[in-house]
């Protein structure tokens, strides 16, 4: 009873902007999910650096009305990056990596390219704080049934990647601009100088850990879902 309480007290209070600056309205979950025309998302709070509780609403797939559970995979998109960016620092704190270094003294796979007689010196601590003057903001995704690029594609703009190429067109270190482009350079460091996949690089301290809910996505069934 007191979990769905709690489950409740944030399903039934979410905040909503209105046409008054800093003024909001309390909306429903299900109502919030009419209005993205989304049919299923997946919720996990955490309270006291511990998660209080994790829950599915509606449906995986809006067609076979297949519910989403505790284990239905979502894209997780940039909510990554500061899991990714915690992982960074703790790679710099065994001294692995330096985050003030230039990352082409790093790279093996891919350099950061050079703009005519110019070349860009580049950071970690820059392309994790957005402001190494990178390209490219986000990315569209890919369809599973198509082909995944790998990071070097990626970052050169090769198919069957769906972007520009990465590069470096302001001054590092002088404007904050988002640039996911930036973090797959930062993801490609790590990757060259550990001479690892990032996956294998960084083992959470809460692996193993139970989630408190009745069931969680184990690292080798994460592993087993995405294409190699």
């Amino acid at each position: 009873m007191a979990e769905k309480i709690r489950i409740n007290r944030v399903t039934s209070n979410l905040q909503s902007e209105t046409g008054l600056d800093g003024c909001f309205r309390s909306c429903r979950l299900e109502e919030r999910m009419r209005h993205y025309s989304n049919p299923g998302i997946s919720i996990t709070v955490v309270d006291g650096g511990k998660i209080a509780w994790s829950g599915g609403f509606g449906y995986k797939d809006a067609r076979t009305r297949e519910k989403v559970v505790n284990d239905t995979m979502f894209l997780s998109g940039s909510i990554s990056k500061p899991v990714f960016s915690l992982a960074v620092v703790k790679l710099a704190e065994t001294r692995l990596i330096d985050l003030d270094r230039d990352v082409n003294e790093y790279l093996k796979r891919w350099r950061v390219p050079s703009r005519g007689s110019w070349q860009p010196r580049v950071t970690l601590r820059q392309l994790l704080s957005h402001t190494a003057g990178t390209t490219v903001q986000g990315f569209p995704g890919y369809k599973r049934s198509g082909s995944i690029p790998g990071v070097v594609e990626i970052l050169k703009g090769l198919p069957p990647s769906n972007t520009d190429p990465v590069m470096v067109n302001i001054i590092p270190g002088t404007l904050m601009r988002y640039s996911g482009g930036g973090i797959v350079v930062a993801q490609t460091v790590i990757e060259d100088a550990v001479g690892i996949p990032f996956a294998r690089c960084y083992v959470p301290a809460t692996r193993g850990r139970k989630t408190g809910s009745k069931s969680h996505l184990t690292e080798a069934a994460l592993a087993a879902s995405i294409p190699s």
